[in-house]
């Protein structure tokens, strides 16, 4: 090898162990701007995915799942009576929580309270209490979310019955799983798994839907008792609950334990993901470049 060959190679090996010691410098100095950030930013998305510890913020997501049903997203009334208004007592929120506890006897308005035989602690109550004292001189500031449909299997209609159940499915999630439980268990409501006694039980179904049961916690669902369902909506509610006629054939999804996100679950996850890729590539090019000295 000449010595002009050699002072070539001594040249080409440098700026290749320059180039390592530039992309190595460049790498670890991303690595600790991105790990310097994490960690500014790891206090704020602890906090950001921390449920909320506001009564309102409580009672607005209890009173979209138990009942908005029947007095209103908004507050203003369905088949049950109208909350968005201003109370006429000294103590409103005491008349307003003694109403969702006990009820009214005779009424559609069943009992929320456990002591009662309902699904609501009392810290729950008193949170669907702040929230619609909220609505006093207006409607509410922020809606309650609608309610998840439960995850059916594809539902065969019933002999000689009109309708459709997979259709009657989604109108039972969003009018009737609230009081009679999203499995037909009975919730404050009966139970509606069950075989049903009577000659035409698919008329007998649809008649206490559209008519209610006067004097209990049923009300009268059809249009043409003031209720927010059509006849076609009735039918596919009637196919449903006799397609769920036998217990054996409920469909009962396994329970799942509920998900707590934690703080690996959003953001802190993939800025952890980040900087281990770039510590790994950064070992891996470090690694390298000692090997070749």
């Amino acid at each position: 090898m000449s010595w002009q060959h050699y002072r070539q190679s001594l040249q080409v090996k440098s700026q290749g162990r320059f180039w390592q010691r530039s992309l190595i410098s460049l790498v670890l100095r991303v690595s600790f701007a991105v790990a310097f950030t994490f960690v500014l930013t790891l206090p704020l998305i602890g906090q950001a995915q921390t449920p909320s510890n506001d009564p309102i913020e409580i009672g607005r997501a209890l009173y979209g799942e138990n009942c908005a049903v029947c007095h209103g997203l908004d507050g203003r009334g369905r088949v049950g009576a109208q909350l968005a208004k201003d109370w006429p007592s000294l103590r409103p929120d005491r008349a307003i929580a003694s109403v969702i506890a006990n009820g009214i006897p005779g009424s559609a308005m069943p009992a929320w309270s456990q002591a009662k035989g309902g699904p609501l602690r009392d810290d729950q109550i008193e949170a669907i209490v702040a929230y619609i004292l909220t609505w006093e001189s207006g409607a509410p500031r922020l809606l309650p979310a609608t309610p998840t449909p439960v995850l059916r299997p594809p539902l065969t209609p019933p002999p000689n019955v009109q309708g459709d159940p997979n259709r009657g499915a989604t109108l039972y999630d969003q009018n009737c799983a609230v009081c009679h439980g999203a499995n037909l268990e009975g919730r404050v409501g009966a139970t509606l798994a069950k075989n049903w006694p009577s000659i035409r039980p698919d008329l007998s179904i649809r008649t206490v839907i559209a008519n209610g049961i006067q004097g209990s916690a049923m009300p009268a669902w059809s249009q043409a008792k003031g209720g927010p369902l059509s006849e076609a909506d009735i039918d596919d509610l009637v196919a449903f609950l006799l397609t769920q006629a036998q217990p054996s054939e409920v469909f009962r999804p396994t329970p799942t334990p509920a998900f707590q996100p934690g703080w690996l679950s959003g953001w802190g996850g993939v800025l952890v993901t980040l900087v281990l890729f770039i510590l790994i590539v950064s070992g891996a090019l470090i690694y390298q470049a000692r090997s070749q000295k």
